[in-house]
């Protein structure tokens, strides 16, 4: 302990004594008084150091700004314009590509004529194809286009007053096979129109 001192006897070198100095009073069997005193101070300064960076705590917490409301990253828009359909987008991706290698082939043809390769020739030939061959693919592109459109028809809204005439023509197609239906009753022998000789 800190306060006890180790003493060996004269003649025994093994053993050792515990004294403890006079005055001290022990408040537990084991441990001296100072001890116990200087424990005791140190949990209360642990105590109050715990309030302590808790009162800040809570004054730091009262003095920050709230908190923005949750805000996820992204918002979902609904889109503009309408997906195009798979046939006409599969086209349009293989023209943007031909389109780019063209762009390519362009390119290194000038540097090769600038740099004076003898490269320049066949690549300003290959730039001619790719060209022809880029303007097949946009060509395409508006083909599958109308293609499409042709097969699956265009959606398209009707008017009020196309929708109204329709209406008319429909109840008037109705009411004319209501009549024929009604002559045709009418006409047939033991129908309801027919008088009963008696």
């Amino acid at each position: 302990m800190g306060t006890a001192e180790r003493h060996g006897t004269p003649g025994r070198g093994a053993t050792a004594q515990m004294t403890v100095p006079e005055g001290a009073e022990a408040s537990d069997l084991d441990i001296p008084a100072d001890a116990s005193r200087t424990s005791g101070e140190a949990g209360a300064a642990t105590r109050a150091a715990r309030e302590g960076s808790a009162e800040r705590r809570t004054a730091r917490h009262e003095t920050a700004p709230p908190r923005a409301a949750y805000r996820p990253l992204w918002v979902e828009e609904p889109a503009k314009r309408r997906r195009m359909p798979d046939p006409v987008r599969t086209a349009a991706v293989r023209a943007v590509l031909i389109i780019a290698v063209t762009l390519i082939q362009a390119m290194v043809a000038v540097l090769c004529t600038l740099a004076g390769s003898w490269l320049a020739f066949p690549m300003v030939i290959s730039s001619v194809a790719s060209t022809v061959v880029a303007t097949w693919g946009v060509l395409d592109v508006w083909v599958t286009r109308q293609v499409w459109n042709q097969r699956n028809g265009v959606v398209s809204t009707p008017s009020s007053t196309a929708r109204a005439l329709r209406r008319e023509r429909r109840r008037a197609r109705r009411q004319a096979r209501s009549v024929a239906r009604a002559q045709e009753r009418i006409g047939r022998p033991g129908g309801a129109g027919q008088l009963s000789h008696s």
